[in-house]
């Protein structure tokens, strides 16, 4: 069986970082699905999808390894053919991946006791986003 179901929320852009873990578990909790996975997938090109420790030492390190790795204030193609000054965006959402694949048991996912499933906002303006899940099993 597969079930699908939608998270809306809004956005800071700038690398805003959410939780998500609680929205997706409720999806899974009222499925009619007892054992499977839940795929998380967002259908946006300047958003990325993954697990970390959320707490707060954490969220603002992941924010300074985006701005080293794939710096703002550098040249990008994207900006020049667009003019929308976000290309730094969709390199970080394309590096990070827009979805993400977690079992469960028991309509419980199986995350690590630290692990948190997290949307990332690399655009840089606020944003309405939509994140699919997916429910499959038995």
């Amino acid at each position: 069986m597969i079930v699908t179901n939608e998270i809306s929320l809004r956005t800071q852009g700038d690398t805003d970082i959410i939780d998500i873990t609680a929205r997706v578990q409720k999806i899974v909790t009222d499925s009619t699905i007892n054992n499977g996975i839940a795929t998380v997938f967002v259908a946006h090109s300047t958003v990325g999808i993954t697990t970390i420790e959320f707490e707060p030492g954490l969220v603002a390190d992941l924010q300074k390894v985006w701005e080293k790795l794939v710096p703002k204030n550098i040249p990008y193609d994207h900006d020049t053919r667009w003019g929308d000054g976000n290309g730094y965006a969709h390199v970080r959402a394309s590096l990070m991946g827009a979805s993400l694949t977690v079992p469960f048991t028991d309509r419980k996912l199986t995350l690590g006791t630290w692990q948190q499933i997290i949307l990332v906002d690399f655009d840089n303006r606020p944003r309405s986003r939509t994140v699919i899940v997916q429910v499959m099993g038995e």
